[in-house]
């Protein structure tokens, strides 16, 4: 497929490149020509009708060549972008402002800003659970990269060794603090700091050289963290009391062997605490609410129960089930979604989905349609304590547009909760009827990932956040 789009492109350029002599060859013939013609029809005065004729034709025929080269612009740029629509995979990232806010007069930022600084937040749990966190996706990690992230409130330094396994140590080399993720070079299985060129073994984190030094103290060290690489993503391990990990991610086998295909990726980031979202998927009842309008009615809340929409809805029937035993830090949520237009099930475009959360921040969603199978990885990293990465990334056996048209479906369905996260506050004794009982049980399952030094959020006198 690639060597055709380069084939189409080239085809193109080449036309244009040979159209454009042409062009300018025919402006250019010599004068003796049309003194011939002028002869051959013999009007009076006809050197000076042909003088003139010759320079109005002159005069178009560059216009044509100035619209054939913007004909030609126009037609590749087309290509391009029809080929990305149909071929290539969704990208998508959202930013803390760009969604679920209520613009009030003021930037996107200003208002994300005010919407923070004001809201009531409540009682909360602690701000970050113990568990498997997604970092980065493998594709961002070459051999030799290295990468500066900030989340779970800690500054990190991604790196690849030259053994092309991935290795997660603290950015800040214990020696002066310089930030080795900023500069630093992948030597073997270590990285070596750009200010004194001291060097971390990447599984251990022990300082092994110092380059003006005789010896290394053996106390010279970094924190290096229990990373693990599955389903092409990269994983880090936070536990608040250093324990080490008793469960892993699962394999996604479609994904590790390549049967499905990538379709895309939707980033966002989101203004609350990380248990209100997969808090969502034991709230069943707020999914024929909420989720009910269709696609097109967009993202605010305030629009889109619009009776304009009436002609069609989403129907969702849905049971959220906590897992025991070796999976009792997994739970699985099992969901039919259904299209309805002027009164009619449109059975095509039905979806089973089967959801598994594994511990706190990750969940794999499967799905099965009548126009192919594949899986949500559905990945919440706390990057403070509240402050919300979500990662979403499709895979999928179907036509890479139905992946991706599926990809931006899940994505208008979440900045519908966006807007309700953004907003709201947490309720830690909250008003329930008894067709609620889900909630209630997965702040039961959730508090697990909870341990005694887990951090926690506290209102100053000035209600300013400190934790």
């Amino acid at each position: 497929m690639i060597r055709f789009r380069k084939t189409v492109i080239a085809v193109v350029l080449i036309v244009a490149a040979t159209a454009t002599p042409l062009f300018v060859n025919i402006l250019e013939l010599p004068e003796y020509f049309y003194g011939f013609a002028a002869g051959v029809i013999n009007f009076e005065s006809s050197h000076n009708v042909f003088i003139h004729a010759y320079s109005y034709a002159r005069y178009l025929l560059q216009c044509f060549t100035l619209q054939l080269f913007a004909g030609v612009s126009v037609v590749v740029y087309a290509l391009k972008r029809l080929w990305s629509f149909l071929f290539s995979p969704l990208d998508y990232k959202c930013n803390l402002a760009d969604a679920g806010y209520l613009n009030g007069g003021l930037s996107k930022r200003e208002t994300a800003n005010q919407v923070r600084k004001r809201r009531k937040i409540g009682e909360i749990p602690p701000v970050y659970p113990n568990g498997w966190f997604f970092v980065i996706s493998s594709a961002e990690l070459p051999i030799k990269g290295v990468k500066y992230v900030q989340i779970l409130g800690e500054h990190l330094a991604v790196f690849r060794g030259e053994d092309g396994v991935a290795y997660i140590l603290d950015a800040y080399c214990p020696h002066l603090g310089a930030n080795i993720a900023v500069g630093g070079q992948v030597k073997g299985s270590c990285i070596q700091c750009p200010f004194h060129g001291w060097r971390f073994e990447g599984d251990s984190g022990a300082c092994v050289e110092v380059p003006y030094s005789k010896g290394v103290p053996e106390f010279a060290k970094t924190k290096s963290w229990n990373t693990i690489e599955k389903n092409n993503r990269i994983y880090i391990w936070y536990h608040a009391e250093g324990a080490e990990p008793d469960w892993f991610p699962e394999d996604l086998e479609e994904v590790q062997n390549g049967t499905w295909r990538y379709c895309g990726q939707t980033v966002h980031h989101i203004n609350c605490h990380i248990e209100d979202l997969p808090e969502n998927g034991a709230d069943l009842n707020h999914l024929n609410i909420l989720h009910t309008p269709l696609l097109p009615s967009g993202t605010n809340l305030n629009k889109i129960f619009s009776s304009f929409w009436n002609f069609g809805y989403h129907e969702w029937i849905a049971s959220w089930t906590p897992l025991d035993g070796d999976e009792k830090h997994c739970s699985v949520l099992s969901i039919v979604q259904r299209l309805h237009l002027f009164g009619y099930h449109l059975s095509f475009f039905d979806i089973q989905v089967q959801a598994k959360q594994i511990g706190p921040g990750i969940v794999y969603m499967r799905w099965e349609s009548k126009y192919g199978s594949g899986a949500f990885t559905h990945e919440v990293t706390p990057v403070e304590p509240l402050l919300q990465r979500l990662c979403q990334t499709n895979y999928g056996s179907c036509p890479n547009i139905m992946g991706k048209v599926m990809l931006y479906a899940e994505a208008v369905q979440l900045e519908r909760d966006v807007m309700v996260w953004n907003y709201k506050t947490y309720l830690s004794k909250p008003l329930l009827v008894k067709e609620d009982i889900g909630i209630k049980k997965h702040r039961k399952w959730y508090s697990q990932f909870y341990s005694e030094n887990s951090p926690r959020l506290t209102l100053a006198k000035n209600n300013g956040i400190e934790w």
